[in-house]
């Protein structure tokens, strides 16, 4: 994973169930540590669930998408389980999530504040 995404989306974070690795852009440092650890509870948490790879990223108009994908070797992940996982995520961390946006459109330059 990089700072940017095939789709030029900015990467705030990820996590990667077949690496064991997260990921953590650094030039959201600025955020505390208590969201950034809630970023990496929710992303590692979903994959160890689901599998596969979680990305959270924000498109050019600052909103925040989580994308989700799979090795094609993977015989275990369920692209619905894995859905219905995000929509429960969506949910669940809404608050987390609309102040990520707000974060991104006021302090990085993102979207339309």
């Amino acid at each position: 994973m990089n700072d940017r995404d095939k789709n030029d989306n900015i990467v705030l974070c990820g996590a990667n169930y077949y690496d064991k690795k997260y990921y953590f852009n650094d030039s959201f440092s600025i955020l505390p540590q208590k969201i950034r650890d809630e970023l990496q509870i929710t992303c590692v948490t979903f994959t160890e669930q689901c599998g596969g790879i979680i990305v959270l990223e924000f498109d050019k108009d600052g909103n925040l998408e989580i994308r989700t994908e799979a090795e094609p070797s993977d015989a275990m992940y369920d692209d619905i389980g894995a859905g219905l996982a995000v929509k429960k995520l969506r949910e669940e961390k809404q608050e987390l999530f609309e102040s990520m946006e707000l974060f991104y459109k006021v302090f990085a330059g993102g979207g339309n504040a």
